[in-house]
């Protein structure tokens, strides 16, 4: 029986509950009277639940849809502004013990090369995301007890927080690893990681074992209970998602919600983001061998009701995706995307062929980061490299408190204009420069208090005589 305040797995995503609510939303699609009164519930900013949202999910009434992707804009702007977050991912290595079907990385691919950076080829792969701007990284790495113990996760992430290269500097590094110990958990957070992600790939438990024959990652109870561990380790800020693709959609959507409700019943905070990949050709991995594909409309569908579900919540779209979808996706939600990433190992320093990749899945936007922060701000976005909440200790329960009211607003245009300004001084060519100095001198006039106006631009300036690293 559903109880989303039970840490047993089972319990809190349920797969009895989860196929109610899909024959709920299935009789109730055409409801316009209920689908209505869903939107107007969620007017309110409060999230909806796992079965309203599903109606909304599954409802195909066009002018009812498009009331739904209006609103996912509005409430994304509401929370978010026109900030966009950047960030990169970092792989360390490709070793892994697991036998998942849909990653190139499986224990079985004795194609793909095998790779694990060394503490000075870390050095090397951080200068080179330094020289393109980044602030923000996403480490990755393969399940290995022997070739990535946590050891190793803990002495790199001590390597990077340590690389200062000319104005360079990695201000927070944000992890996905395997499901690991409450112990390990503590290790990460004393390490001073931002937030721990780990997507659960999907809810379904029966596809899940099928999905992960082999490895430690076969056991479905304690991968997805990886959170409650997380944050009993200390870890306030977590990160979810599942790899859409493998199972039905609308299953993984309602478990993604559930999952979402628990974390918040149990420890007062939902997910900090929740990402949402697709499943993509990658090495010896197939997409078309997956027969639970989203077309894109569908995944935009998606992304809009997972808005208003938990608006909270930050909502990361990757380089898995295309231009075109990506600039879709950041109307209706997606507030962190990835740019000038690469997901083999070593790949910022020496791109591979593909004829030698140790890539996890292929990049379908191959833009440069310099070309995505133009690309955003002539969209109307503001790229922002701002990690002052995980560093004046605005996370968990704090952060989320700070969001639900709208008070984090003090603090996040301010903050994204000034790392905007370091960006557009120490990295950005000269057309990026130009259109950004436009975008940073419009938006300040959008900061409601006068004082905040008025140090944000007397920072600024400093920014320009050559000092670095303001925060609110």
């Amino acid at each position: 029986m559903y109880d989303r305040y039970s840490m047993v797995a089972d319990d809190f995503i349920d797969d009895g509950e989860i196929n109610e609510t899909l024959r709920f939303a299935d009789e109730n699609k055409h409801n316009r009277e209920l689908i209505s009164s869903i939107i107007e519930k969620a007017r309110n900013r409060k999230g909806l639940e796992h079965r309203e949202a599903s109606v909304l999910l599954a409802c195909d009434i066009p002018d009812l849809n498009d009331e739904i992707y209006k609103l996912a804009g509005e409430i994304k702007k509401d929370f978010y502004g026109d900030r966009i977050v950047m960030f990169a991912p970092l792989y360390l290595s490709n070793y892994c013990v697991n036998g998942c079907v849909y990653c190139p990385y499986h224990a079985k691919n004795k194609h793909i090369a095998r790779k694990k950076l060394t503490q000075a080829e870390i050095v090397a792969e951080v200068t080179a995301l330094q020289d393109m701007g980044h602030k923000r990284l996403a480490l990755e790495t393969g399940e290995d007890p022997v070739n990535c113990p946590i050891d190793y996760v803990l002495e790199s992430i001590k390597t990077i927080y340590s690389i200062k290269h000319k104005n360079g500097a990695i201000r927070r590094v944000n992890v996905n690893i395997a499901a690991t110990t409450v112990e390990n958990y503590r290790k990460l957070k004393e390490a001073g990681i931002g937030t721990y992600i780990l997507f659960q790939e999907t809810y379904h438990k029966a596809s899940y074992l099928e999905l992960h024959p082999t490895g430690p990652k076969h056991d479905y109870n304690y991968h997805t209970e990886a959170m409650d561990r997380a944050m009993e380790g200390g870890i306030d800020d977590v990160g979810c998602g599942v790899l859409f693709g493998l199972e039905r959609y609308r299953y993984e959507f309602a478990g993604l919600l559930m999952h979402a409700e628990h974390l918040e019943a149990v420890h007062g905070v939902g997910p900090h983001t929740i990402s949402v990949p697709r499943i993509k050709h990658a090495d010896d991995i197939d997409p078309s061998a997956f027969d639970n594909g989203i077309d894109d409309e569908t995944f935009l569908k998606i992304i809009a009701c997972i808005r208003i579900a938990v608006p909270y919540t930050g909502m990361i779209i990757s380089t898995r995706e295309s231009k075109s979808v990506r600039e879709k996706a950041l109307r209706l939600g997606i507030s962190q995307i990835s740019g000038g990433s690469r997901t083999s190992v070593g790949g910022y320093v020496v791109p591979e062929s593909d004829d030698d990749s140790s890539a996890q899945f292929d990049v379908s936007d191959n833009r440069s980061l310099d070309e995505v922060v133009k690309w955003l701000m002539d969209l109307g976005y503001v790229p922002s490299f701002c990690t002052a909440c995980y560093r004046e200790g605005r996370t968990g329960d704090r952060f989320m408190s700070l969001c639900k009211s709208g008070q984090i607003q003090n603090c996040c245009l301010p903050n994204a204009l000034m790392t905007l300004k370091e960006y557009l001084m120490d990295y950005a060519s000269p057309e990026t420069r130009a259109v950004g100095e436009k975008v940073i001198q419009e938006q300040l006039q959008e900061i409601p208090n006068p004082r905040t106006r008025e140090v944000t631009g007397r920072h600024i300036a400093d920014i320009e005589n050559g000092e670095r690293d303001f925060r609110f």
